[in-house]
């Protein structure tokens, strides 16, 4: 029963399931739009929401229709409710906003693909923006860069839930590359000192951010 309820998670009623498809970044074509529409018809799927992390959850899905539905969307999970890094939320930057400086969509795709579903101790969610106006909100993500014409701004240890907290900026002005590095070693240092269901911003309260930052800024 669990392969078949894969990607799925309980819903209000006890009865009914609900799924969240991959959509990196939140983008989506008119196939991809059109063939969630189709299998939403196809199986009576009667909520489709649009989430806080861009990607649209299916809900009210019957368990025995799980299955089926993942093999005719034909995409990968998104993760919900794992204990991993969820997604990477980003603003157009410079593919098409006005205000963009830097390419969010190009470093918050390589950050997609190499952290999500990463396993980590609790949840964790990454936020890019192409410029200071920080649409991508990674002040208040667990990990989150910003464009400014002289490189990327990083900072680590947000969260929006029920105690926020802003974010530390832990470097200024690095390259794409370097702030792929930078996100690696944030994480599996969180991963090998925070206690289980410790958020990074309850880890970044109990170590300090200066403990943190002399760990893994080189």
């Amino acid at each position: 029963m669990a392969d078949e309820l894969k990607g799925a998670f309980i819903q209000r009623d006890k009865q009914t399931y609900a799924i969240v498809p991959r959509m990196p970044l939140g983008l989506v074509t008119p196939d991809i739009l059109e063939n969630i529409a189709k299998v939403a018809r196809k199986h009576q799927i009667p909520i489709i929401k649009i989430t806080s992390a861009q990607r649209l959850a299916l809900v009210g899905i019957k368990p025995e229709s799980i299955g089926e539905i993942w093999e005719e969307l034909g995409m990968g999970i998104g993760p919900a409710a794992e204990i991993c890094v969820h997604y990477v939320q980003a603003c157009p930057g410079t593919t098409v906003c006005r205000f963009g400086i830097q390419d969010s969509l190009d470093l918050g795709g390589k950050l997609e693909k190499l952290f999500v579903g990463k396993e980590l101790p609790a949840k964790a969610k990454i936020g890019v923006s192409g410029c200071p106006m920080n649409c991508g909100e990674g002040y208040v993500k667990d990990f989150g860069a910003f464009g400014k014409k002289s490189g990327w701004t990083v900072m680590f240890g947000g969260n929006s839930g029920g105690k926020p907290r802003i974010a530390d900026v832990i470097a200024e002005d690095l390259t794409t590359e370097e702030v792929i590095e930078l996100a690696k070693r944030c994480f599996d240092y969180y991963k090998n000192n925070a206690k289980g269901k410790e958020r990074t911003a309850r880890f970044i309260e109990r170590i300090g951010i200066e403990e943190f930052k002399k760990a893994v800024i080189k």
